[in-house]
């Protein structure tokens, strides 16, 4: 009994097996089938070679990497606090007077007690409490930055506050006259300094070189004036101004003393310095905790980018934000690095990411370009088409579009793969208005098979029998035909009805609201093509009279292509029964391409080419083409 259970098992077991293995081997085909299709951003990213180090940014800072805030209220302060307005504030003054001695004392700035110094630095503790915590995180980012550059040019350290004053620590900063940058350069005072500002790139923005400019610009102030409040009076309202107030002063060379005499700004930039250095500096007094750092600049650094990239690449290569790249590299105003002869560009990342990018410097760059060569090319024109070794002619031809309601010439000119104004030159318009309705000529140009080509393919082997008198006459009525059929605008299997325009004009009676704007408004004409029109000489229009406002396309139908080739052909004399073997020249005319000659000559580019010596496709009017017999 107990025999015939174990049968009965092993012979179930051996009958269930193939089931499984079958059941798995659907599973494994399912899942392969939905396996998804790794990109090629995905592969190159699956072969990188990865560092691990602890990431260093925290997302939110990002937000005020290009909050203007900040930045208005310090011009705000600058440009309408009332120095004399008493503030309350719990800061006793003797208190204040201690501590503004113990700066004065360790700083090369003239910081003695004033009332109004004391009302403003109230001001900033009262109301700007919150500001000034948000302005120390960023500052921790920055200020290492600095310090490093102010003290290479022996510049004092406390210069560093300035460019609180000046842009609230926002590299993107700009002011009402353009002013730009973390120490605010103006334009040509950027270049002068050597800092480069184009399309792609304003290194008034860049921390390290806007630094470098303000420390020289600063030594050269203190140069003329041997003081640094008068410097820092200079950077606002530049040296002529303050040469100014201090011949107006009779001679004074404190600022105390000529700032009555000052620009009105400049009066209160100086305090504001003062007062933002003190709150700086005794912040921890005043209960001021400072926000979290964006970024320590130790945990960044740089890499020459040899390659054009998008931040949006480098973004999607490093697994970071877009935002990120923004707030390093602030210079790049269209989140492109650029790539231009005899330029170097830099790019600052967070050590572990710019790790990953040495480390795989090429597949960066193979992608960036595999990235930008998937985007749209221009048509083909002329040259292009040249290019291709005669394979291909361009064959012309005449379309009529009917404009739908909600269509412009944009969108039509891309349907066909044409421009705005050639559409506009095609039809005579003045303006870029199309009518519902109306129909618009449009020449549309298309490659197809030359004639050499087809020819070629049809041409005799080397081992037939050479060619008759008889049969070179009918090969050359055959070329002739060929180079009508191009003259003609026809292709060798062109039997399509040709339609042409015909032009009829619409009137208009002027009414007493109507005017040569509102008429040209509302039939999407030009003034000027109105009063072409109408052969006005003045923009007064009489009401009652009838005016013509627009030609409207109507498409009538003529002769076929087939029938006017027949009567072009009729035309053709005939080739005298005589071969003659002699080289002819064509002198090539304004407007000419190898193509067109090439149509006109019934030959190949190539052979035009070869007869006369030319690499590429570009001829001149006035050269002599050799056409071989």
């Amino acid at each position: 009994m107990q025999l015939k259970i174990k049968s009965i098992l092993l012979v179930s077991s051996l009958l269930f097996v193939p089931f499984l293995f079958a059941q798995e081997t659907v599973v494994d085909s399912i899942l392969k089938q939905d396996a998804p299709k790794i990109s090629f951003l995905d592969s190159i990213k699956k072969t990188f070679v990865h560092h691990e180090v602890a990431a260093c940014v925290d997302e939110r800072w990002f937000a005020e990497f290009a909050n203007q805030d900040l930045f208005k209220e310090m011009i705000n302060d600058i440009e309408n606090i009332n120095l004399d307005e008493k503030v309350d504030f719990d800061l006793p003054t003797e208190v204040l007077k201690k501590r503004l001695a113990y700066l004065d004392s360790k700083s090369a700035f003239n910081i003695e007690y004033n009332a109004g110094l004391e009302n403003l630095i109230k001001h900033y503790l009262k109301n700007r409490k919150k500001s000034f915590e948000r302005l120390m995180g960023i500052a921790q980012f920055y200020f290492p930055m600095y310090e490093a550059a102010l003290s290479k040019h022996n510049v004092p350290l406390e210069i560093k506050y300035l460019s609180i004053v000046e842009s609230a620590l926002n590299p993107k900063a700009v002011s009402r006259v353009g002013a730009t940058g973390l120490w605010q350069f103006m334009y040509y005072t950027g270049k002068e300094y050597g800092l480069d500002i184009t399309t792609y790139v304003d290194e008034r923005s860049d921390p390290l070189l806007s630094t470098e400019a303000a420390c020289e610009y600063m030594k050269r102030m203190y140069g003329i004036f041997g003081d640094w409040d008068l410097v820092l009076a200079s950077y606002n309202a530049g040296p002529g101004n303050v040469s100014k107030a201090i011949r107006r002063s009779g001679g004074k060379q404190n600022y105390w003393n000529i700032r009555p005499f000052l620009p009105k700004e400049t009066q209160g930039y100086v305090p504001a310095f003062l007062a933002t250095m003190y709150v700086m500096e005794f912040h921890k007094e005043h209960g001021i905790v400072p926000q979290k750092a964006v970024v320590n600049p130790l945990a960044t650094d740089t890499i020459r980018i040899k390659n054009k990239m998008t931040f949006k690449q480098i973004a999607d290569l490093l697994d970071v934000s877009e935002k990120e790249i923004e707030f390093l590299n602030p210079s790049y105003k269209r989140g492109v690095v650029p790539n231009i002869d005899g330029k170097k560009h830099y790019l600052r990342l967070p050590l572990e990411k710019l790790a990953v990018f040495i480390s795989n410097e090429d597949k960066m760059y193979a992608y960036a370009n595999y990235d930008f060569n998937r985007r749209e090319k221009p048509y083909f024109r002329d040259e292009m088409l040249a290019s291709r070794g005669g394979s291909y002619d361009l064959n012309t031809n005449i379309k009529f579009h009917k404009v739908r309601r909600g269509e412009n010439l944009s969108t039509i000119a891309r349907k066909y793969g044409v421009t705005v104004s050639e559409i506009k030159r095609w039809n005579g318009l003045k303006s870029n208005a199309a009518k519902a309705g109306a129909n618009l000529k449009i020449e549309v140009t298309e490659r197809v098979p030359s004639n050499t080509a087809v020819a070629a393919k049809t041409a005799p082997k080397n081992n037939q029998t050479k060619d008759t008198v008889s049969d070179k006459i009918s090969k050359e009525n055959e070329e002739r035909v060929a180079i009508v059929k191009a003259e003609k605008g026809l292709s060798p299997i062109d039997t399509i009805t040709q339609k042409k325009p015909k032009f009829i004009a619409k009137e208009h009676v002027v009414s007493k609201d109507d005017n040569l704007y509102t008429l040209s408004r509302k039939y999407g004409a030009s003034v000027d093509d109105l009063k072409q029109w109408n052969q006005l000489e003045t923009d007064i229009i009489n009401v009652g009279k009838t005016l013509v406002v627009c030609y409207d396309v109507e498409v009538e139908e003529v002769e076929t292509a087939q029938e006017k080739l027949e009567k072009s052909l009729a035309t053709i004399t005939p080739v005298e029964k005589t071969v003659k073997n002699k080289d002819v020249f064509y002198v090539v005319k304004k407007g000419d391409t190898l193509i067109k000659i090439s149509q006109i000559k019934g030959v190949s580019i190539t052979d035009l080419k070869k007869w006369n010596g030319i690499d590429g496709s570009k001829i001149k009017p006035g050269m002599k083409l050799k056409i071989k017999a």
